[in-house]
């Protein structure tokens, strides 16, 4: 027979009486993170935490703590906003995390490929043009303690495992830089991350996301500064030095999708070497994200692809370095008071996060958590 579930109030009577976490969690004599799991009902507190809780929120442990319905605890079927690329194949059986963005329910298909069961919320039961039907494990998360984030960088999966023992969730969907910024432009998700190269003013991010923002209402944080360049196998047997070797004859490409940083560089440097992409053979092969494309080189089925020198090292790849590019986090102001968002915020302020960053990906993390707009 299966525990039951406790539901709790404590996240609405603490910002109804204007205390933060940490504030709630001095009183009490436990930690802020505690305190989120708690919140975000991960945490069941013996009865000494439990009355301390009550006793500072000044309301009875029952109207603090309770045994969630029946109702509550069975599955349940919503309908939800389906976000995937278009041109991937998702239908009945996927499995999808879910997300409130706003008035919006949004299902996030679960990347297929994995030696385990991945972390899902349910699967798609029906799709139609309006949206799927989900048949959920359990409740719909719906406390702002999920967060929905869309970017291509796989570093991005370091956030979410920092703040998962706070009782936060960050939901990461991966696609290219241009496809994330038109979610956030939707409404489909909380923030978006980007590397994308004005080729005006040289600067990354910031003038595209003040394209699509004119009237503002966009944060703008940076996440890590890394390089991208040719991914080849170890040895480097086709003697590829630059992007005007790829359309040497017996040389094969994967390339990226269109919008993202990875095609923007490989077409800038086509361009100034003045080849033209027809002449490069495995051109209109797509791989989708940078691991996607240096598993392609690593597995044999190309001899080159663009993306970051932490995707070729995953494989234990040959790199040779095109540019530095600036990883950027934008996030919706309407969102930024989320107890999810607020935690994305901190972490990025933390030195474990530089470190993991630098050690983990070869990353640049001087700079991450800087605000830029």
């Amino acid at each position: 027979m299966a525990a039951p579930q406790i539901s709790n109030r404590v996240h609405e009577l603490r910002s109804s009486r204007g205390l933060s976490a940490a504030e709630l969690a001095k009183h009490v004599g436990v930690s802020r993170q505690t305190v989120y799991a708690i919140e975000a009902g991960s945490y069941v507190p013996n009865t000494v935490t439990a009355l301390q809780m009550a006793r500072v929120l000044q309301v009875g442990v029952e109207e603090l703590f309770s045994l969630a319905s029946p109702a509550e605890q069975s599955t349940e079927r919503v309908h939800a906003v389906l976000l995937c690329d278009p041109v991937d194949e998702t239908g009945d059986g996927q499995l999808v995390q879910l997300c409130r963005v706003g008035r919006s329910l949004v299902a996030s298909a679960v990347p297929p490929v994995s030696a385990y069961l991945p972390d899902a919320d349910g699967f798609i039961e029906k799709k139609s043009k309006r949206g799927v039907s989900v048949k959920c494990a359990g409740e719909v998360p719906d406390n702002g303690r999920r967060l929905l984030l869309a970017g291509c960088d796989p570093a991005l999966s370091v956030l979410n495992a920092l703040v998962r023992p706070s009782g936060i969730d960050i939901v990461t969907v991966p696609c290219s830089s241009k496809r994330g910024l038109d979610w956030l432009v939707q409404h489909r998700v909380h923030g978006a991350g980007s590397h994308l190269r004005d080729r005006h003013s040289g600067e990354y991010n910031v003038p595209f996301v003040k394209r699509l923002f004119p009237r503002g209402g966009m944060r703008v944080v940076t996440f890590a500064l890394w390089e991208q360049g040719l991914v080849l196998p170890r040895g480097n047997p086709k003697s590829i030095r630059t992007v005007a070797d790829l359309a040497a004859k017996g040389v094969t490409i994967v390339n990226r999708e269109r919008g993202s940083g990875s095609r923007d560089l490989l077409d800038s440097g086509l361009a100034e070497s003045r080849v033209s992409g027809s002449a490069v053979q495995g051109y209109e092969r797509i791989a989708r994200g940078h691991l996607a494309a240096a598993y392609a080189v690593a597995s044999g089925a190309a001899d080159c692809c663009i993306a970051t020198q932490s995707a070729g090292r995953r494989f234990g790849l040959d790199f040779i370095p095109l540019a530095v590019e600036r990883f950027d986090l934008s996030l919706a102001e309407g969102s930024l008071e989320l107890p999810a968002m607020k935690a994305l915020l901190d972490t990025l302020n933390r030195s474990v996060l530089r470190r993991k960053l630098e050690t983990i990906a070869g990353y640049d993390a001087t700079h991450t958590g800087e605000l830029l707009i």
